[in-house]
């Protein structure tokens, strides 16, 4: 036997004798883990101790808006005319732009094409069972037809009118509704706010923080309830949307 042949077999032969050992140590220590985890399985339970939420971090993403881009989303147009850019247009001058960008909707008259919305008519109606809520019949205020305008149309074509477009279209609806009378009268942002709308007194203020304040509290009356309501009928039964206006009436 060569000398790097008594080396391999005398490696060899230590190598077996020492695996059993290896394993033993492996045992050995597998044993005590256990033991420490019986050891823990028993302990008794500690209180669970409230972990604070961690502190807020800034992020590093995004900026302080700018005073042109606050403006440029802050758009809105309230009832007494605050918010109304300056500009002008006529019924006149409405007209040809209605007809090109709101009248395949609309129809040229307002009249509604399809589902879309009925803009004219309907005045007389709201007392009917199925009224016809118009800007004509049923808006309170001139200046929310310009907000409307100008947040939304031309449907798919937001925020492409300028604001003389806008004035344009807005006294062309007006004029449809009867509300302005001259074709050639100039609407603008100091006299908008001015057009009383048919159905302006229709309307009352939100009065539930006092008229309802003695039942919004922690111990409301209950007594001289009424009966308690019963189920007559399931709607798929009682036809809530009949399709002629001769439905059933509804308080």
């Amino acid at each position: 036997m060569s000398k790097s042949l008594k080396a391999l077999a005398g490696f060899a032969v230590v190598a077996v004798m020492t695996l059993p050992l290896a394993q033993a140590g492996a045992e050995h220590k597998r044993g005590h883990k256990a033991k420490d985890t019986v050891k823990e399985a028993k302990a008794p339970a500690q209180a669970a101790v409230p972990i604070a939420p961690p502190a807020s971090v800034k992020l590093g993403l995004g900026r302080p808006a700018l005073p042109e881009e606050i403006a440029a989303w802050d758009i809105d147009v309230r009832p007494d005319g605050q918010g109304l850019p300056p500009g002008r247009g006529t019924a006149k001058e409405g007209d040809a732009l209605f007809q090109e960008k709101c009248s395949t909707c609309h129809g040229e008259f307002g009249e509604g094409v399809g589902r879309y919305p009925v803009l004219s008519g309907g005045h007389g109606t709201l007392k009917a069972d199925r009224p016809d809520k118009t800007i004509g019949s049923y808006w309170p205020d001139a200046t929310t037809v310009y907000d409307y305008v100008r947040h939304a149309m031309p449907f798919g074509n937001a925020r492409s009118l300028s604001n003389d477009e806008i004035y344009a279209l807005t006294a062309y609806i007006l004029n449809m509704n009867d509300v302005i009378k001259d074709q050639d009268f100039e609407l603008n942002q100091n006299n908008l706010a001015k057009v009383k709308m048919p159905n302006a007194d229709g309307f009352y203020e939100d009065d539930r923080d006092t008229a309802e304040k003695a039942f919004w509290n922690k111990n409301p009356c209950m007594k001289d309830c009424g009966p308690a309501p019963k189920v007559i009928g399931r709607a798929i039964a009682v036809d809530v949307t009949p399709d002629e206006k001769a439905g059933p009436k509804v308080d």
